[in-house]
């Protein structure tokens, strides 16, 4: 007699089942709604589990949880993987030259790269809507997906058979032995079936997609395996949701973030420009960096009622520095490298240009401030009672990222941190860690984020430090968010595991914006390995040296950053103390031109910032260029305000005006313009 298999389920009840049945069985045993919203199922036979494909036979005893819709993030990954199988389906099925590389599922959809072909030519926009039909015919088809096991010579022989040498080339580097899977569009040996190599899982089948939930969005360029060196391939976008409803949701999240995007609203503003002489670096406008005077000055008061001192440290460092960090060999591919120049000659003797020295010391401009402020702390000999010691500076900063991945303020290769350090006794780090968890949750609540997630990102495979060093430290800040009252769901409290930096676990600061977009900004690291690297000590109550624990911590986590985030979290409409130009006094006639000069002299002497516009042009046309340049306030004046000594005032957004007396509107937009305080 055949044993069954005994199947646990999350309720605790146990299911015996024949071998060879599947999560689809088990689930069809249980009632048929279940079965018809079963998506996949996560398995473990004991060795951890994983999601599999509902059709996948048990291979053993097993518990076992089904994947519904509900289970939104598994369930999105899902069907965003099968909605890339069936593009890249759709684009050999229209064009069967085409070869096909890889396809993943990404955080809002997917895509596939290929290669077109000289014949062919790249994809282009207009190909979209005739792939999307096909995607809609494989889907309404309900094709099988199955999952099947092959050898890597019979994959590369398939592979090549079939004109894919992309994808045989890959396959020969896999490890030989190993069982590869494959999954096939339909039934397997049949007519139209597509195959690919893929590590699954899988729907049950191609019926289970949505045809309304999916949009291609963009073609881009693409080299195979990111090498610039290799072919260049067409890379197909797309979105993928669970439902039409996600989809539509999704796209005009899209078309409003549109409408925000920084760099847009920082040209129409007169804040900044980015350009090809300085890439990755900002040129900021008068306009643009009053927004940052503002934000420097508010975490400048900060700092001060938080027990900081303000530093300065050096752009350049010898490399040994860097070195005796780590920094050097885990960060030097991002770090910019000067060396000693010295005057060159040529044969003749005649001036020649600079060229390095044979006997060079190389300098790193700082990526980051940390092992500064070692330095600075290590000037002098410190005791147990001077702790802690919180250094804090606005420190300019450079990396060398990738050309590709700059992107406006989000992304640059120069920038400036709120940055600043505290060294303290292990005794210290739970209260410290508290005491910025309150001081950057309000911060961030000033600045108008009231929604927003604390994470707690754990050690990395590749690290420094010992197992007992980051067991403790992790669990310092856990403690702290505890003790800080924001380990809880209302906070978004979570565990990232394996994210940590490779000298110390951290707290992470994600906020939520108007639209619900996620920005991760603020951290704060608890570090024992710098300080040991560094050499850093204290005297403690017994006389001897201690090392002390090191916190690295930002609120903003870089200005540009934050200030972009800023940007696109109001649209441009800043609160009044971060508006660059917070008022406007224009006129309807030049008869009144004197009158708004007085204005304008009364509003700057009650010290906001404000312009006048005489120009000679009609009053709507006035009001719609300053409403583009996001003014908040119009205080707009004619000859009857200039006699009765009022204004006519206009707020950002709204379509109808006020009138009050002068000193009225000045008293108004000054207790407006005020900034938080955080002394």
């Amino acid at each position: 007699m055949t044993e069954l298999l005994k199947i646990s389920l999350p309720d605790g009840s146990v299911r015996e089942v024949e071998p060879g049945s599947t999560p689809a069985d088990v689930a069809a045993a249980i009632g048929p709604g279940l079965a018809k919203a079963a998506l996949a199922a996560r398995i473990d036979h004991g060795e951890g589990g994983e999601v599999r494909d509902i059709m996948r036979p048990f291979e053993g005893d097993a518990s076992m949880e089904l994947i519904t819709s509900r289970d939104e993030a598994d369930a999105l990954e899902l069907v965003r993987h099968d909605y890339a199988h069936v593009l890249a389906e759709a684009v050999q099925a229209l064009w069967p030259d085409t070869q096909i590389t890889f396809g993943p599922a990404t955080d809002d959809g997917f895509y596939y790269d290929f290669s077109t072909g000289d014949s062919r030519g790249p994809f282009t926009e207009e190909d979209l809507p005739v792939i999307e039909d096909k995607m809609r015919e494989i889907i309404a088809a309900d094709k099988p997906l199955i999952r099947e096991e092959w050898t890597r010579d019979d994959l590369i022989a398939w592979f090549k058979d079939k004109g894919e040498s992309f994808k045989a080339e890959w396959a020969q580097e896999l490890p030989e032995g190993e069982p590869l899977t494959v999954y096939h569009s339909g039934d397997v040996g049949a007519d139209g079936t597509w195959l690919d190599l893929c590590r699954g899982p899988h729907l049950a089948s191609t019926g289970k997609l949505d045809p309304k939930a999916f949009k291609l969005m963009r073609v881009s360029g693409a080299y195979w395996r990111g090498d610039q060196r290799n072919p260049q391939l067409s890379r197909i976008y797309g979105t993928g949701w669970l439902d039409r409803k996600q989809l539509k949701q999704h796209l005009i999240r899209l078309e409003e973030a549109a409408k925000r995007d920084h760099r847009k609203l920082g040209r129409e503003m007169d804040l900044f420009h980015l350009q090809e002489e300085a890439h990755g670096s900002v040129f900021w406008h008068p306009k643009g960096y009053m927004i940052w005077r503002e934000l420097e000055a508010y975490m400048r008061r900060a700092m001060d009622g938080g027990g900081y001192r303000e530093i300065k440290t050096p752009q350049l460092m010898d490399v040994r520095q860097w070195e005796s960090s780590g920094h050097w060999g885990k960060y030097s591919a991002n770090m910019f490298a000067v060396p000693d120049i010295v005057p060159d000659v040529d044969s003749e003797g005649e001036a020649a240009g600079p060229k390095v020295a044979d006997d060079a010391d190389w300098m790193a401009i700082k990526p980051m401030n940390c092992p500064a402020h070692v330095l600075v702390f290590k000037q002098g000999i410190t005791s147990y009672r001077d702790l802690p010691i919180r250094l804090g500076e606005m420190g300019c900063c450079h990396r060398n990222e990738p050309h590709g991945a700059l992107h406006g303020l989000m992304r640059v290769r120069q920038f400036t941190q709120d940055d600043a350090h505290i060294f303290c006794t292990e005794d210290q780090v739970v209260e410290e860690v508290n005491r910025f968890c309150r001081l950057a949750s309000r911060v961030y609540k000033e600045l108008g984020f009231e929604k927003f997630a604390i994470k707690l990102a754990t050690r990395p495979d590749e690290r420094f430090g010992s197992d007992a060093d980051w067991d403790k430290a992790e669990q310092e800040l856990r403690d702290a968010v505890a003790a800080a009252g924001m380990a809880s769901e209302e906070f978004g409290w979570e565990e990232l595991p394996g994210e940590g930096a490779f000298y110390a676990p951290k707290l992470e600061w994600h906020l939520t914006d108007a639209i619900g977009r996620t920005w991760q900004v603020g951290t704060i690291q608890s570090d024992r390995v710098l300080p040991e690297r560094l050499d850093a000590t204290y005297i403690g109550e017994d006389g001897g040296k201690h090392r002390p624990v090191m916190l690295h911590r930002a609120i903003y986590g870089s200005y540009e950053r934050f200030i972009g985030i800023l940007i696109e979290n109001y649209a441009g409409k800043l609160p009044l103390w971060l508006a660059p130009v917070q008022a406007v006094v224009t006129t309807i006639v030049s008869d009144a031109d004197a009158y708004a000069g007085e204005a304008l002299a009364k509003l700057q002497a009650a010290g906001i910032r404000v312009e006048s516009d005489l120009r000679n042009e009609k009053i709507n046309y006035k009001v719609r260029e300053h409403s583009l340049a996001k003014v908040p306030y119009l205080l707009v004046v004619g000859q009857r305000e200039a006699e009765e000594g009022t204004v006519a005032l206009r707020t950002l957004g709204g379509k109808d005006q006020r009138v009050m007396p002068l000193d009225e509107a000045i008293a108004m937009l000054r207790g407006e313009a005020t900034a938080p305080d955080l002394k």
